[in-house]
C-alpha cells in the first residue's frame, strides 16, 4: 500500500504539472486584462509601463517560471478586480460549491440505490419502465434547462422556494459558512442540489441496476436462493456489495466532475460560488483567478480519484495484491 501510495503521489504531482500548464497557457487567449485594470482612456505608454510592472510583456517560459516558484510557496497570483490573493478569493467560494455538491451527493446516493435495486429486482414491472423512462428524460436535459424549469414551476408559480443566493448562512470556522444550519439555508440550496444532482441521478440508477442485475446470475447468489437464505439479505447484503464496487469507481469520479458542472447551475441560481466566480473572471479577463481556479479544480479531481483508489482497495482487498505485485 505505502508503494502505491507512493506512486499515486507522483502521479498526482505530473497531472497538476500539466494542468498548470495547461491553465497558464490559455490566459494569453482572454482578451488584455489591462482593459478591465484601467479602461479606454489611458494613454498606450502608461499601458505599457503597466505591463511591465505586471510582467505580462515577458516570455512565456519567464512568466510559468515565475509563476510555478510562487506558486510551490502557495501563491497563485493576485487577482486583478479583487485586489487580493487569488487563492484567498477561491477559498472564500469554495465552501459554497463544495456544500451544493454535498446536497446533490446526498440526493444521488438516496435515491439512486433503491432505485437501481429495485429496477433491478423487477425489471418488468410497470414502476421500472417508468423509472428507466424517467432516467433517458433525465439525461436528455441539460442542467440549465432543469434548473431554469424548476425555478419557474417552485418559485415563479407555486412560491414554495426562493431562486437565487445562498439564504442566511452560519459561520464555521474560517472561510467556511454553511446553509445547513438555517432553515433558510435549507430552502436555497435544495433547488440548486436537485438541479445538479439531475445530471448524475440517471447515470447512477442506470449503472446500479445494470451492475446488480449480472450480480443476481453469478453462481453465489443462485446458491444463496438454494440455501433459502431470505431476499432481503441475498439483495441488500450480498449483491449490493459486489455492485458497489464499479459504482464507487465511477461515483469517485463523477463527483470530482460535479465541482466542474456547478457552473451552470451556480449561474442560474447566482449561487456564489467557485463556479459563478470563475465565469465573473473570464469576463473580467482577471487571468490569475481563471488560473488558479483551474488549478484548484484539477487538484480536488486528483485528491477525489486518489482517494476513490483506496476506498475501493478497502472495499475489495485483491486489488492491493494486485497493485503490490504490479
Amino acid at each position: 500500500m505505502l508503494a502505491y501510495l507512493v506512486k499515486r503521489l507522483f502521479q498526482a504531482i505530473a497531472v497538476m504539472f500539466v494542468i498548470s500548464v495547461i491553465g497558464f497557457a490559455i490566459q494569453d487567449n482572454l482578451g488584455d486584462p489591462l482593459r478591465e485594470l484601467v479602461g479606454q482612456s489611458v494613454s498606450e505608454e502608461v499601458r505599457q509601463q503597466l505591463r511591465d510592472e505586471l510582467g505580462l510583456n515577458d516570455s512565456f517560459a519567464k512568466q510559468y517560471l515565475r509563476f510555478l516558484g510562487n506558486a510551490l510557496q502557495g501563491d497563485l497570483g493576485t487577482s486583478y478586480f479583487f485586489k487580493e490573493p487569488a487563492l484567498d478569493v477561491i477559498l472564500k467560494k469554495l465552501p459554497a460549491t463544495l456544500e451544493l455538491v454535498l446536497g446533490a451527493t446526498i440526493i444521488i446516493v438516496g435515491l439512486s440505490v433503491p432505485l437501481g435495486v429495485y429496477t433491478a429486482i423487477k425489471p418488468n414491472s410497470i414502476i421500472s419502465r417508468i423509472i428507466m423512462g424517467l432516467s433517458i428524460i433525465g439525461i436528455s436535459i441539460p442542467v440549465f434547462l432543469t434548473a431554469i424549469l424548476m425555478i419557474f414551476v417552485f418559485s415563479v408559480e407555486l412560491g414554495w422556494l426562493p431562486s437565487f443566493g445562498r439564504g442566511d448562512v452560519v459561520h464555521v470556522w474560517g472561510y467556511w459558512d454553511t446553509n445547513f444550519a438555517t432553515l433558510d439555508g435549507w430552502e436555497h440550496i435544495l433547488l440548486p442540489s436537485i438541479a445538479l444532482a439531475s445530471i448524475m441521478l440517471p447515470l447512477f440508477v442506470r449503472l446500479i441496476r445494470a451492475e446488480m442485475m449480472e450480480v443476481l446470475e453469478s453462481e453465489y447468489v443462485k446458491y444463496a436462493k438454494a440455501k433459502g437464505i431470505h431476499p432481503g439479505r441475498i439483495y441488500f447484503v450480498h449483491a449490493l456489495k459486489n455492485t458497489l464496487l464499479p459504482v464507487i469507481t465511477v461515483g469517485g469520479v463523477q463527483i470530482g466532475t460535479m465541482v466542474a458542472y456547478t457552473i451552470l447551475t451556480e449561474t442560474v441560481f447566482q449561487w456564489p460560488g467557485m463556479g459563478f466566480m470563475f465565469l465573473e473572471a473570464i469576463n473580467r479577463v482577471d487571468t490569475p483567478l481563471v488560473v488558479a481556479y483551474l488549478i484548484v479544480v484539477g487538484f480536488i479531481f486528483v485528491v477525489t480519484n486518489t482517494i476513490v483508489d483506496l476506498i475501493y482497495g478497502l472495499v475489495n482487498p485483491t486489488v492491493n495484491l494486485a497493485r503490490m505485485g504490479a
